[in-house]
């Protein structure tokens, strides 16, 4: 069998490798490193894939985040409600720009921001609403943008972890994740399901003034060469890492559908254990339905119930099974970001999901052979 990985970033690449190949070299000798053409066709391929009026690359996807804030205009202050389960770089960039980060608890079955949480949270200081669409699929985006309509307020997706994902609304009309707020943003890290082969990010919105001022922070705050009309920073895609997503790019839907293909093997294999939870969809599906497209598997995430996750983790690896704990310590407990405002009463779910989850490999490579020794090494230590 072959090695498991948490990613197999070269079994991808091997099987793009005479696409992508011949486009880096392409960069190399037309020497056009930065914002050279490469960009500019990403850039279009892009918008055109998601539906958006306007793609602005940038250098990563923290990035991203921050350069969303600053477009908007945010202030020192200004309260930014976000979700307490997820990585740091969400709030990270708000306290960057001396905005108050303002964390809230999660739903216990999809991991994504609670809608009753922002509503609770909002005060007259309260300027932006930051859902992160975790592990591959979107919060409740028509319900939260209702309460920011009806509050005044910015919405900013994080989209680093659901490229791709649909999110259906009531009518049953569609919207690509990242599209549906005011902007979005989102990280072309290795290991996304977009991801480069390095750092990348880039920024979604379908505001033409939102866009022109954002196209300025993120080379030096210069929409005219030495015109400084805004601060800025220097954060572009390069355009090695851009001709390397315009590559994969064509084939996202089908990394995407070779994910939630792994997620329903994944799922059938622990269907009748009742102290395994498996994935839930947006949508309420029961399981994952051959049509999906609103959960694109960033992460295949079970949640454990009277079992020992740390000793599952140990006999994962000494079985040769990389697994990963995402999160194991909410936001409002780091160091960095405590805060006597909270209180642990309101994150009963969060406090909950960090001691249960445990996420398994989950790439467009793994193949049964994999998925079934991964999941009867993982049934041989619940049933003994």
């Amino acid at each position: 069998m072959k090695k498991i990985q948490m990613v197999d970033l070269k079994g991808q690449y091997n099987n793009i490798k005479n696409v992508v190949n011949p486009l880096i070299q392409e960069v190399i000798e037309n020497t056009s490193f930065i914002n050279g053409p490469k960009v500019h066709q990403f850039q279009k391929n892009l918008e055109d894939y998601l539906g958006v009026k306007h793609v602005i690359p940038c250098a990563n996807g923290t990035d991203a985040l921050q350069i969303a804030m600053m477009g908007l205009g945010l202030k020192q202050g200004d309260e930014v409600i976000t979700t307490d389960f997820t990585f740091a770089a969400t709030v990270e960039v708000i306290a960057l720009l001396n905005l108050t980060p303002v964390l809230v608890d999660v739903n216990p079955d999809d991991f994504n921001i609670n809608v009753e949480a922002i509503q609770k949270a909002i005060t007259p200081k309260t300027k932006a609403i930051v859902p992160v669409h975790l592990f591959g699929q979107c919060a409740n985006m028509e319900a939260i943008m209702e309460i920011a309509q009806a509050n005044n307020l910015f919405v900013i997706e994080d989209n680093a972890q659901a490229i791709g994902a649909n999110y259906t609304y009531k009518n049953a009309t569609k919207a690509k994740a990242g599209t549906i707020g005011d902007v979005g943003a989102t990280s072309f890290f290795p290991s996304k399901n977009l991801g480069c082969y390095g750092d990348g990010g880039a920024i979604f919105t379908n505001n033409d003034d939102l866009a022109h001022t954002i196209r300025g922070i993120v080379n030096h705050g210069m929409n005219e060469r030495y015109h400084h009309d805004v601060v800025g920073v220097n954060s572009r895609l390069d355009s090695i890492q851009a001709a390397v997503l315009d590559a994969k790019l064509p084939h996202l839907d089908n990394y995407n559908k070779a994910r939630q293909n792994a997620a329903k093997k994944y799922n059938e294999a622990f269907q009748y254990i009742e102290n395994i939870q498996t994935p839930k969809t947006v949508n309420g599906c029961d399981g994952i339905c051959d049509t999906c497209d609103c959960h694109v598997f960033h992460q295949y995430t079970l949640k454990l119930k009277s079992i020992d996750r740390d000793a599952l983790v140990k006999h994962l690896n000494e079985n040769g099974i990389p697994c990963g704990v995402y999160y194991p310590i909410p936001l409002h407990n780091q160091k960095a970001y405590l805060d006597s405002r909270y209180k642990e009463e309101d994150f009963k779910v969060t406090n909950q999901l960090v001691k249960e989850v445990i996420s398994l490999p989950m790439h467009t490579e793994l193949n049964d052979e994999q998925i079934n020794y991964i999941t009867s090494t993982i049934l041989k230590f619940i049933n003994g």
